[in-house]
């Protein structure tokens, strides 16, 4: 029944000085929320800190839309192509009609190829920008407790996830213990993994031939590369154990 900024100004008047409130909302048992409900809710969940205005204004308005900039007639590239990557890219064109030069702040990155079914089906997640916001919070875990948040609310939601959600999972839980271990690009052919870093420390050799017993072997060259001999286990399980051994070394 009310908007989002209701939502975050109501809770803004509970509470003053030393004296400690609470602001409860609340919907009717076994009601179906709409989707523009459930996001307001998200939104109020997700931002609790003091300043969070200026966030739940920018929420807001990516629900909502603002007129003919991300409104209907934009609908559609918005939707493609995803909020965040769209305000970039709106960011470089107004850049380019000024005559600036856009600020390069590309993100390191690292290209994952491993055979695993990974993604978010249609007959799970029906809508369109449902489903991009939920790339989006599975792009951001960075722990096994964010995986667990994410597969409770996707449950609580939409139902047990199927297969290639727990692999989408598993892939962003791999990149981003991988961008931590400045590695940019794992794949993987019949037989081995094989992972190239940018940074190849003495510590990573040793730690593999204590660790992986011949399994491991290290290229040198222009690309430093670590190759690891898949055994009882499938490519995704060989990743996720070697960069453990990374971690610890």
């Amino acid at each position: 029944r009310m908007g989002l900024a209701q939502l975050h100004q109501i809770r803004g008047r509970v509470g003053r000085s030393s004296r400690r409130g609470y602001a409860y909302f609340t919907f009717t048992r076994g009601k179906s929320l709409s989707e523009i409900a459930t996001k307001r809710l998200e939104a109020i969940r997700e931002y609790t800190e003091f300043g969070s205005g200026f966030k739940i204004a920018m929420r807001d308005l990516e629900i909502r839309g603002a007129g003919s900039l991300l409104g209907n007639r934009q609908h559609g590239h918005l939707e493609a192509v995803g909020y965040d990557m769209y305000l970039k890219l709106l960011g470089e064109a107004v850049a380019e009609e000024k005559g600036e030069k856009p600020i390069d702040a590309a993100e390191p990155e690292c290209l994952i190829d491993l055979p695993v079914n990974a993604s978010i089906p249609e007959d799970y997640i029906t809508s369109t920008a449902t489903r991009l916001a939920m790339y989006k919070a599975i792009a951001n875990i960075r722990s096994d407790a964010d995986a667990n948040d994410v597969y409770d609310e996707l449950t609580d939601r939409f139902g047990i996830p199927p297969a290639p959600v727990y692999g989408l999972v598993e892939i962003a839980l791999l990149r981003n213990t991988a961008l931590a271990l400045v590695i940019y690009e794992i794949k993987s052919n019949a037989s081995a993994d094989q992972i190239y870093v940018n940074d190849m420390k003495v510590e990573y050799l040793m730690a593999l031939q204590q660790t992986m017993r011949g399994r491991a072997s290290v290229s040198a060259g222009k690309k430093p590369c670590i190759s690891v001999k898949m055994l009882q286990e499938d490519a995704v399980e060989t990743v996720r154990n070697t960069l453990k051994i990374l971690q610890n070394a």
